[in-house]
């Protein structure tokens, strides 16, 4: 899709950056599980060596248990350096650091000029070589539905704000069901002052 405004521009920016974090997060999860499961292993196996050798225990299965557990801790660290964990993570961090100065010259121009058009299409070529297409579309749609979910409690804040300026009883945020962003949006005509720049400051 075509952005010919500056608030899309700034939208699609803050989205794939975000998707770009969400990647690197994802990543970092899968990296810590793998070297805590190592860790865990390697951990085992030492015990059942000095088991072992404190028992003096001799059967061939104790003799083969910290072989294999040796031999599944070298397997699991071949497959993390496989996988690059690290240098993907670097990616992703590199990429989204480009698109978030992008963003910020995006929020200080009042007007989509060539120039920014040339560094938009840098930062979406950026997060186009930096993610497989099957991750954009998953952290894509995570990010936006954050994003959205971000601007629907920063309204309530607002809608509430209002209402106690005006002497309307409300409850607390404490009362408040985690699940209270997902509600329908407040549209009332008591609203006086929409959030008409919700976008450009998340």
């Amino acid at each position: 899709m075509k952005k010919d405004h500056i608030d899309e521009v700034r939208a699609d920016l803050k989205s794939k950056r975000d998707a770009l974090l969400i990647g690197h997060q994802k990543l970092k999860e899968d990296s810590d599980d793998w070297n805590k499961a190592v860790i865990v292993i390697s951990v085992i196996a030492g015990l059942m060596e000095s088991i072992k050798m404190r028992l003096h225990l001799t059967g061939a299965g104790w003799q083969l248990l910290p072989i294999i557990l040796s031999s599944i801790t070298a397997m699991m660290a071949s497959l993390i350096k496989f996988r690059n964990f690290n240098q993907r993570m670097e990616t992703y961090l590199q990429s989204a650091s480009l698109l978030t100065n992008t963003l910020l010259k995006a929020r200080n121009h009042n007007e989509l000029d060539d120039e920014l058009k040339s560094e938009y299409n840098s930062a979406l070529e950026k997060i186009e070589t930096a993610l497989y297409p099957s991750e954009r579309k998953t952290f894509i749609k995570i990010s936006q539905r954050n994003l959205v979910d971000i601007m629907a409690q920063e309204q309530k804040y607002y809608d509430k704000i209002e209402k106690v300026n005006n002497n309307i009883i409300i409850n607390s945020s404490s009362e408040s069901s985690p699940d209270e962003a997902a509600e329908d949006l407040d549209v009332s005509v008591h609203r006086t002052n929409p959030l008409n720049d919700d976008m450009s400051r998340l």
